[in-house]
């Protein structure tokens, strides 16, 4: 199910409690730009383009939505990546895409 999904991106390492340098966006290893990586709600990581887009611009096998965890808390904990699925969404209704559909991978500096 995950490699379908196109869920196969690696966990974001814990930072360090410690370091107070800025965090980086990831950077894909095939085009150079940032990505988000996220959790998915099926325990694997997602590589996430960095807008979101009309779900009439983006197939259907690449549709997702950032979604928060339930807590008791009034401040959110986690965020999690979740396949749009089962009904689809209004053509201008946002999803974020993932990264593999607008990934371009560079062919190298002559």
């Amino acid at each position: 199910m995950a490699e379908a999904d196109g869920a196969t991106a690696a966990p974001r390492p814990d930072p360090d409690p410690d370091d107070v340098t800025w965090i980086e966006s990831p950077v894909c290893q095939e085009c150079g730009t940032s990505i988000r990586v996220y959790p998915t709600n099926y325990d694997r990581w997602v590589s996430l383009a960095m807008v979101e887009l009309p779900a009439k611009d983006v197939p259907e096998a690449f549709r997702w939505r950032l979604t928060r965890l339930p807590t008791r808390s009034a401040t959110p904990a986690d965020i999690v990546a979740v396949r749009v699925r089962g009904i689809d969404p209004l053509p201008s209704e946002p999803v974020v895409p993932a990264h593999s559909m607008m990934c371009v991978p560079e062919w190298g500096e002559p």
